[in-house]
């Protein structure tokens, strides 16, 4: 890493960790649910307004590998508002110019969302406007042990030497290799931790804990970030000269 230290402009990829919809909800004694919904809808403004901030990449976790966890009600809702969210903004995103792609293991999702997923990235892939990624059933953890399965079945077959294997070899099996690291990673609903988001990209990334709750969070706030995070310094582990 060099030892640069102004940025020169906003950030290239803002990675999102879209928090706070089941307590939003919650607070107008309204079902979890319903949250997810008014969420969902809050994603198209955020995407809608990345060309005029300079944001060519944005990443939104959506659902992670540990949200399984949670009532049987609540996933199964989950799973038919992502179907009926990538069914119904599809066409949309071509119109907007938008290359949607999904990173996570898709193995234990539906075959209809699967298959919703492959539509989506095929119908988006000659896009050249703003790369919306869908974290959808994603864990960082996850991902690094299917990547790491990846490259050891490469050495294993002689793709790969043991020796050559350094810090630039793992990000070409993770799920956002064709993807840049993200600049800026943003948490809604006050909550300050990354839960298993992104950890090998984000390692340089500077953050941004609001307290606000995601079906909240406006275009407006998103620009104040995006605009304030031209006035750091970013040093990559270096000294200010």
């Amino acid at each position: 890493m060099g030892s640069e230290t102004k940025n020169t402009g906003g950030p290239r990829h803002v990675a999102i960790i879209m928090d706070g919809n089941g307590r939003w909800a919650q607070a107008r004694n309204r079902p979890r649910l319903f949250g997810h919904h008014a969420g969902a809808r809050r994603v198209r403004e955020i995407v809608e307004a990345c060309p005029e901030n300079g944001v060519k990449y944005l990443t939104i976790f959506a659902f992670s590998t540990e949200n399984w966890k949670r009532t049987q009600i609540e996933v199964a809702g989950l799973m038919s508002l992502f179907r009926r969210y990538i069914s119904k903004e599809m066409k949309d995103f071509v119109k907007r110019n938008v290359r949607v792609r999904f990173i996570g293991d898709r193995v234990r999702l539906d075959e209809k969302l699967r298959g919703l997923m492959d539509e989506a990235e095929e119908l988006t892939s000659h896009c050249t406007g703003t790369n919306l990624t869908i974290a959808l059933n994603y864990g960082a953890r996850d991902e690094v042990a299917r990547a790491t399965q990846r490259l050891a079945r490469d050495v294993a077959a002689g793709k790969l030497d043991p020796e050559d294997v350094d810090e630039e070899t793992l990000p070409k099996y993770l799920d956002t290799r064709v993807l840049p690291d993200p600049d800026l990673v943003i948490r809604t609903s006050g909550e300050a931790r990354i839960s298993n988001f992104l950890l090998w990209q984000s390692a340089y990334a500077e953050y941004e804990f609001v307290d606000t709750l995601w079906p909240d969070f406006s275009a407006e706030e998103f620009h104040k970030l995006v605009s304030s995070y031209g006035g750091r310094e970013r040093r990559f582990g270096g000294v200010q000269s």
